[in-house]
């Protein structure tokens, strides 16, 4: 079978399709015949292992050599223990190694795919779609008629953020560039702000919740517009961050928000098979509909990559075989 891998750390250039061993599901495992896969920026810093702190995240997490965790496909075969799922059921979710034709995963990180929701649909899911409801359902805990700012309204977990916000009453501003204002606006967002002609930290408007997806403004910048009891979720990262620029905020969030009004709340999604589910019934029923920016073959993964790393990708960029 074909997979997309590396043997080395560095720049897109070094991910090759390759012919690997097709893999056998162990007792709780599924092997996933794979339809699509995802790309994330997790995905890039791991084969780049830039900062170099990540090569040991890579080394500890077995994340080297094999790329992508998003993946939607048909169940192949399972492991002697699996009870939910059976070959031929549609699945997606977290799966290390989904740039492949084949991959395993436990059947607790998959969830089935509603008849109405494409493979590409579901593929785009599981990381930034995740990120997005328990980011601002569980974290932010944002409640309706709240005003929300989604900064960085046009990547993948921002078009999922902007929809799901809707979803839960919230009154939503997005912030994105020019040519992606039409598009934010059209996912939902009651308002737009573009980047390139206005900053939102210096507008004078006041938010609820701020969910932050990129990174590129300060603690104290976002902390003036949020109103009293206000929460800033800090999501994505700058672009090329050093060690020091991930620290630093999140020590100087965690230290300073139980002494202040507004909070600054750093999030990480996690893996969930009943909010996969809820996000598929979202997107089945049309209350939600990931924007996919581009599908490439498996072939052009480095291609892909390459785009995703620019950081100018609207929504999500999928890879699917041949």
């Amino acid at each position: 079978m074909k997979a997309v891998v590396y043997h080395e750390f560095g720049p897109a250039d070094v991910l090759k399709c390759e012919d690997v061993p097709k893999p056998a599901p162990k007792e709780n495992e599924v092997l996933i015949k794979v339809r699509a896969a995802s790309i994330n920026p997790l995905d890039w810093r791991m084969m780049k292992g830039e900062p170099r702190f990540v090569r040991l995240i890579a080394r500890l997490w077995r994340m080297t050599g094999r790329m992508g965790v998003d993946v939607a496909g048909e169940v192949e075969a399972i492991g002697p223990n699996v009870k939910a799922f059976k070959p031929g059921d549609k699945v997606f979710g977290t799966c290390r190694g989904a740039f492949a034709d084949y991959a395993c995963t436990p059947e607790s990180k998959v969830a089935p795919i509603p008849d109405k929701v494409t493979f590409e649909q579901a593929a785009s899911v599981n990381v930034a779609g995740l990120s997005a409801l328990q980011g601002l359902r569980d974290r932010a805990r944002i409640q309706r008629g709240e005003k929300v700012l989604i900064n960085g309204a046009a990547g993948g977990v921002g078009t999922f953020a902007v929809q799901i916000a809707k979803t839960l009453g919230a009154e939503v501003t997005g912030v994105c560039s020019t040519r992606n204002v039409e598009m934010v606006k059209s996912i939902g967002a009651n308002a737009v702000i573009d980047y390139t002609k206005e900053d939102f930290s210096k507008l004078g408007k006041c938010y609820d919740v701020i969910f932050d997806c990129i990174g590129n403004k300060s603690h104290s910048e976002c902390r003036r517009v949020l109103n009293p009891k206000g929460r800033l979720i800090l999501v994505g990262a700058p672009h090329d961050p050093k060690l020091i620029d991930i620290v630093a905020p999140l020590i100087k969030a965690v230290l300073s928000s139980p002494f202040m009004s507004r909070k600054v709340l750093p999030f990480i999604g996690k893996a969930n098979k009943e909010d996969l589910s809820f996000i598929a019934e979202l997107i089945a029923t049309g209350k939600i509909t990931p924007v996919i920016d581009r599908c490439y073959s498996f072939n052009e993964a480095a291609d892909a990559v390459r785009y995703v790393e620019k950081g100018h990708a609207r929504g999500k960029v999928l890879l699917v075989p041949a």
